[in-house]
């Protein structure tokens, strides 16, 4: 069966700090047999060369091609995944120090916002295949597409499906009765999903069905089953990415800084 990514592209600005999502894409397009295309934007005057990002590489001999475009990074990186047709961009992160350093106000923001197709923040240094993903689901048409496209790029990875579901007036009114009520609710819309979804899919599925705040919930997940990809489904990203992904995403974002797979309901 062919694997649904043929062409991967990471951005690299040829410091240290770009070496794991390039360390990442090119596993990945040696695990994919997918082409990986490195981009550096020149954004001023530099005698940057080809050879200067192969140099870049951890194996300069590496099976990619390369692009020196000029411009805004930002603007080069989706510019470049139209023009070609990449189905997966990968990038690092600005800076590393807290939520506002992995997407918002940073290139990566751009990047998430304007790409079309997955994009993958990395965080960590690479050490084998994904194995364990943890995805979010609010029960939506958007994280539904998440975990299907996650399955898709990642088929031999154990899929950690965490929904964290809210017991009404629980601040108020300590009743069995309620929270019975509520996890039965939540029960429901998750045996609709998983009974919903191919038997492929359905077998690797792992469900965490928690009550409680989602941040709170998600963080407790990733540090029982320590995933290493996290996955967020959008709606369509517009706006700041906070906004669009969600208070969930964004605290996600800020506990637990494994790499993260943003996929778009197309």
């Amino acid at each position: 069966m062919t694997h649904p990514v043929r062409s991967i592209l990471v951005a690299t600005d040829l410091t240290a700090r770009s070496d794991r999502a390039v360390d990442r894409a090119l596993e990945l397009g040696h695990e994919w047999n997918a082409d990986v295309h490195v981009l550096h934007a020149i954004e001023r005057d530099a005698p940057t060369t080809a050879l200067d990002v192969r140099r870049a590489l951890p194996d300069p001999g590496a099976k990619a091609s390369v692009s020196l475009p000029y411009g805004p990074a930002p603007k080069a990186i989706t510019d470049t995944a139209r023009e070609r047709d990449s189905d997966l961009v990968v990038t690092g992160v600005a800076r590393y120090n807290d939520l506002g350093d992995y997407l918002l106000g940073t290139a990566v923001d751009h990047v998430v916002r304007n790409a079309p197709c997955p994009v993958l923040v990395v965080k960590q240094r690479a050490h084998g295949p994904y194995q364990r993903l943890l995805v979010a689901t609010d029960f939506s048409k958007g994280a539904r597409a998440a975990l299907l496209g996650a399955a898709a790029l990642f088929p031999e990875a154990r899929l950690h499906l965490v929904h964290a579901y809210h017991v009404p007036f629980e601040s108020r009114i300590k009743s069995e009765e309620v929270r019975d009520i509520a996890r039965s609710e939540a029960q429901q819309k998750l045996d609709a999903l998983l009974a919903d979804l191919p038997e492929s899919v359905r077998v690797r599925v792992e469900p965490h069905l928690t009550a409680g705040e989602p941040g709170s919930v998600l963080d407790q997940v990733a540090r029982e089953v320590w995933p290493d990809l996290v996955v967020i489904g959008a709606r369509g990203v517009s706006g700041f990415v906070q906004a669009a992904l969600g208070s969930v995403a964004s605290t996600l974002l800020q506990r637990i800084p494994v790499d993260t797979l943003v996929i778009k309901e197309d």
